[in-house]
Formats: C-alpha cells, sequence, structure tokens
C-alpha cells in the first residue's frame, strides 16, 4: 500500500537521487503514433511542470532531429532543451547531425549520443564511435542481448558490456519495449548491475516505465520491471547486497523505506552508476505516492 500524494499545486521537491533521472523517449516511438509537435508540448510542459527536477534529456533520433528542430523553434523555448540523439541512419551521419545541433543552442544542447552495438562489438568499433562524440558528449552503447536463453549468447553479451564500459562508453539496458523479448530477465538484469558496478562505469536504461515491478504470473510476458527496484539493486550490488530480490519486489513501500535511509554519499554512488532512464511518460505520480518526493 502506497501513500497519496499531498494535495497542493506547487512544485515538488526532486531529491538527489531522482534529479533529472528520467528521458523523455517519445519521439522513439512510430511517428503516426507520436507526431513531433505533441512530443515536444508534452516534453516541455514536464520540464516546467510541478515535476520538472525528475525530467531531464529529449531523446530524438537523428532522422527526425531535422522536424525537432523546426518544433522547437516553433515553440519558442525559454531555455536549450538538453539533447539525447540516437543513431538511426548510421554513423556516418553524426557529424551533420552535431552541426545542426551545435548551430542552435538557444534550441538544443547535446548531451548524450546513443547507439547500437554490433553482435562482435569490439574495442576498433567502440574507437570510430569515440571519434564522432564530442568530449563534453557522452557515447552510449547498447550491446546486443540474448532474446532467447542461450548461456554462450548471454556470457557474450555481458563481454560487450564490460567491453563497452571499459572503453569509457556507457552501456545501455534495454528494460522493455512493445515485444515481449525486449523485457530482460530478472538474471540479465541482475547480471547487468553486477558488470556495471564492478565496472564503475555508468550506464542508462531504456523502457522502464513502472515506478516498481509489476508481474503478472498468468502472463509471464507482461512482466514490467521497476525504476525504484533498479534503484536499489544498483546500491545492493554496491555493497555487496542481494541484487536478486530487490529486482523481484513488488513491495513499493519497502523498497521506499530502504531507498530512504541512505546516506547522500550512497545517492551520490547510486547515481554515478544509474545515471539516466528513458521512460514514456515520467513516474512522478507514483514516486510522489511512495513518499519519495515531497513539497
Amino acid at each position: 500500500m502506497t501513500t497519496q500524494p499531498k494535495a497542493g499545486t506547487g512544485p515538488w521537491s526532486i531529491p538527489p537521487l531522482f534529479a533529472q533521472l528520467v528521458d523523455d523517449t517519445g519521439l522513439l516511438a512510430p511517428r503516426e503514433a507520436s507526431p513531433v509537435e505533441t512530443v515536444v508540448a508534452r516534453y516541455l510542459a514536464a520540464r516546467d511542470g510541478v515535476y520538472g527536477g525528475l525530467v531531464g534529456q529529449l531523446v530524438c533520433p537523428v532522422s527526425r532531429l531535422p522536424a525537432l528542430v523546426k518544433e522547437l523553434a516553433r515553440s519558442s523555448v525559454s531555455r536549450p532543451v538538453e539533447l539525447s540523439l540516437v543513431v538511426d541512419t548510421g554513423l556516418g551521419s553524426v557529424p551533420k547531425a552535431l552541426s545542426t545541433v551545435f548551430s542552435r543552442p538557444a534550441l538544443l544542447a547535446p548531451r548524450t549520443i546513443e547507439t547500437a552495438a554490433p553482435t562482435d562489438v569490439d574495442a576498433v568499433w567502440l574507437d570510430r564511435v569515440a571519434e564522432f562524440v564530442p568530449e563534453d558528449v557522452v557515447a552510449v552503447v547498447e550491446p546486443r542481448r540474448p532474446v532467447h536463453d542461450d548461456p554462450d549468447g548471454t556470457q557474450a553479451w555481458l563481454d560487450a558490456v564490460r567491453r563497452v564500459a571499459d572503453q569509457g562508453c556507457a552501456p545501455k539496458l534495454r528494460c522493455g519495449g512493445p515485444r515481449p523479448t525486449d523485457a530482460p530477465s530478472t538474471e540479465d538484469v541482475e547480471r547487468f548491475v553486477r558488470v556495471v558496478a564492478e565496472s564503475g562505469r555508468g550506464f542508462t536504461t531504456l523502457g522502464l516505465h513502472e515506478a516498481v515491478r509489476v508481474d503478472s504470473p498468468a502472463q509471464p510476458v507482461a512482466r514490467r520491471h521497476g525504476l525504484v527496484n533498479l534503484l536499489v539493486a544498483v546500491a545492493r550490488a554496491l555493497s555487496g547486497g542481494d541484487v536478486a530480490s530487490a529486482l523481484r519486489s513488488t513491495d513499493g513501500d519497502a523498497l521506499a523505506a530502504e531507498v530512504g535511509v541512505w546516506s547522500d554519499r550512497a545517492v551520490a554512488g547510486v547515481r554515478g552508476l544509474f545515471s539516466r532512464c528513458g521512460a514514456d511518460p515520467a513516474p512522478g505520480v507514483a514516486l510522489a505516492g511512495l513518499g519519495l518526493l515531497t513539497r
């Protein structure tokens, strides 16, 4: 059982654990379901809204960048939008896209460039990625996770996560999506968390839409991993605790109580690893209901 958010109309106070944690991934949806003007209006309203401190970057495929620039110019933004560019047209398109972004500093501030890794990702390919990414922009790389139970494939995926981290890039974990196979098993999430905790390299996620894990025993494909679960899992990985039970828990109050006693140092350690979460929409109401945000 969770508490209800306090009444009132003012902004919620976003503690450091959740500050600018949640990115808007609306532009990754099919174009017919996510018109640029709709996503931009929602993002700007959320950024300036009562949970504004929770909102991070706007995630945009390179192929939709021209439309985004046009819409932001029309919207007369009050301050630049922090941008995550997703490479969907090949690495060769990155320089032109960055030139577009850097030429419009009043509209956009580039923060990350994200790309999927090939199956045989190696240091040579990662060096090539680094060539396209400016020093003050974070390179995010998503290694390919096997969609079926395959011990060899899982090990190859984890090895790729280590290589990405060792090369100075941020590994990305896909936690959900339109296909049932987009949601990794709890075991795979635990393995990923332990690898990044060992590496000390910050990571990002995509498709983590729930504040607390939701399970449907009758329909395993309905599994939804939780944002608070993953935060607690990272903290436990850093302290040698039980990562698996944190990921499996559906008890939001218990998870929130654990978060509530973290020291400033523990919070910094967790956010040093878990840097960003791609979601749609941001779970501000749910986090407030758990007592994790205050007026």
